[in-house]
């Protein structure tokens, strides 16, 4: 993408506690993390890293250095028996006065198939204990623009919801969100001019193998205001990079005007 992105001068790793742990909807798992002091409500698209303890560690090890790229070569020069397992989150609420965020945990598949931290948020009680490294936003358009365009599947919606809540009152656009099931639907501030369409996988009549795919079907299909605009696609990296492409190729709008970041891909689990 090539953006400069806001993100912290004084990074730190802290250790987060759990104090609350809530299944809002089928698929997803809200916690309540608190220990957070200094942090900054960043807006937006607020992310963070979140490590946790493989199974058979006693202690979470969490690296020392802060620059971006120092943390990570030192936590991959960090043997794997005590190396923590490292996941990428959007913080759904930040409360800076408090030291709290809550972060919605997509729950997929079964047990035995869920990465480590599904499982984590589905047997998080009170108290339990992970690292936070905060990150910043990465939703910073640089250009002049009539219209917004979001893209994403579940995975995308606690960053959907942030962008929409931090748009003027006066932005104009559309904000396409895949979910598994209708009771996933959540509510959130948008501007007026932002129309929020839903696409629901169980009650769709369409074949799809993964998700994402209806979400890209229906951009491909939606007649999209007139203006400059600047697209945010986000999720399964097949939605992700397949929205860019269509907007690009078939839609003639510049490459700068579209970021687009793959969370995830389908049927690969990450190693580290």
């Amino acid at each position: 993408m090539g953006r400069k992105k806001n993100t912290p001068t004084d990074r730190q790793f802290m250790m987060a506690e759990v104090v609350k742990s809530e299944r809002i909807s089928p698929n997803f798992v809200r916690l309540t993390l608190t220990g957070l002091e200094g942090l900054k409500d960043w807006g937006a698209d607020h992310w963070c890293r979140l490590f946790f303890t493989r199974q058979g560690q006693d202690v979470l090890a969490l690296p020392t250095r802060t620059s971006e790229i120092g943390w990570y070569l030192q936590y991959l020069a960090t043997p794997k028996s005590r190396r923590p397992w490292v996941r990428a989150y959007t913080v759904r609420e930040a409360r800076p006065d408090v030291g709290e965020v809550d972060i919605d945990f997509v729950i997929h598949g079964d047990h035995d198939s869920m990465g480590p931290a599904a499982k984590f948020a589905l047997e998080a009680k009170p108290g339990d204990r992970l690292g936070f490294l905060d990150q910043g936003s990465a939703f910073t358009p640089d250009h002049p623009h009539d219209w917004t365009l979001l893209v994403g599947d579940e995975t995308a919606l606690p960053a959907i919801a942030g962008i929409c809540r931090s748009l003027p009152e006066t932005a104009e656009g559309i904000a396409i969100i895949e979910i598994p099931s209708i009771a996933d639907q959540q509510q959130f501030e948008a501007p007026a001019g932002m129309e929020i369409k839903w696409i629901v996988r169980d009650e769709s009549s369409q074949a799809h193998e993964k998700p994402g795919e209806l979400a890209l079907q229906a951009l491909i299909e939606a007649t999209l205001p007139d203006g400059e605009v600047h697209a945010h696609t986000i999720g399964e990296q097949s939605l992700a990079t397949g929205a860019r492409r269509h907007l690009v190729q078939e839609r003639g709008v510049a490459k700068r005007n579209v970021d687009f970041v793959g969370y995830w891909r389908y049927g690969r689990a990450q190693t580290s």
